[in-house]
């Protein structure tokens, strides 16, 4: 009997490049012997993405879409997609043509080889703008550095999981969802795959600086309390800087050294008080995380389907 792979593509404004990936993916799937679905989620498109999709399922019988009642992001348009989607295992990959078809032949290999999670590492062009590659970097230097886990550089959400990975993935309920985290966490025999991204064409990203600052903060937090241990080693800084400053004091007082003006004091509150104030931002976001989660709020709301 021929194994199943199901597709999991989310879809935000990608209305010019559905067709064209699906054609991509079609050209590298004929060529392999598997049964294959293409399961899109729309993420509250704004363009008339949900129209060709609609158009396109009624065209391939392969063709299945989700689409949900408004944008809820990019992890949980993937998190609805594992959670409907059926397969010997499951490709996530994203429909803007940069996650390559042409690679998905040998993600499928290394399954058949035993892997259970095959995920890709992103290797920019050197087109790529310089800004973009120093966040990126840096987006991952702090991970590894705050956080439990270890991932490479150019991790990507373009990966194949076997089905009992996703099986244990839809029993899980975080409010603040980071897959490739989640990946690395789960352990079972996992290898990586570099690939050069496709050149956009069409449309512009979705990820803007302030989408990967937040995304950062997401990851470390959803894997860590280093943050909070790093706030307490400052508090303590802080303390002895304190401490040591009071002789400072008591001589210039004695020996008559004093220093007229209000400077000084000035920017010793306004340091102390953007440290208190940062201290309780982080304590405020895993707070946070606690006050959301325990809401229980479905991560999607799937406004219409031809899957149900």
């Amino acid at each position: 009997m021929k194994k199943k792979v199901a597709f999991v593509i989310p879809v935000c404004n990608e209305a010019e490049n559905i067709p064209k990936l699906i054609a991509a993916l079609k050209k590298s799937m004929d060529q392999q012997s598997y049964i294959y679905t293409l399961n899109f989620v729309d993420d509250g498109s704004t363009d008339h993405s949900l129209d060709v999709l609609k158009t396109q399922s009624h065209i391939y019988s392969n063709v299945f879409y989700i689409s949900l009642s408004r944008n809820f992001g990019h992890q949980n348009a993937l998190k609805a997609g594992m959670d409907t989607a059926e397969g010997d295992c499951m490709i996530m990959m994203d429909a803007d043509m940069q996650h390559p078809p042409e690679l998905v032949p040998e993600l499928l290999k290394k399954w058949e080889e035993g892997y259970d999670i095959v995920y890709t590492i992103r290797k920019d062009h050197r087109e790529t703008p310089l800004l973009k590659r120093k966040t990126s970097n840096l987006f991952y230097q702090l991970i590894n550095s705050l956080s439990d886990i270890e991932l490479e550089e150019g991790t990507a959400d373009f990966r194949l999981l076997d089905k009992k990975v996703v099986t244990v993935f839809r029993t899980l309920h975080e409010s603040d969802l980071f897959l490739r985290g989640l990946v690395k966490w789960m352990g079972y025999q996992q290898i990586g795959i570099e690939y050069e991204p496709g050149i956009r064409t069409i449309g512009k990203s979705k990820y803007t600086v302030k989408k990967m600052i937040r995304f950062a903060l997401q990851g470390i937090t959803s894997f860590s309390i280093k943050p909070l241990y790093i706030a307490v080693y400052l508090g303590f800084v802080c303390s002895l800087v304190a401490l040591l400053y009071i002789p400072y004091i008591l001589y210039s007082f004695y020996f008559g050294h004093t220093i007229s003006g209000w400077s000084s004091i000035v920017v010793t509150i306004a340091f102390f008080s953007g440290l208190q104030l940062m201290i309780l931002g982080i304590i405020g976001i895993y707070i946070g995380k606690l006050f959301m989660q325990s809401k229980q709020r479905p991560h999607y709301i799937v406004k219409e389907s031809n899957q149900l």
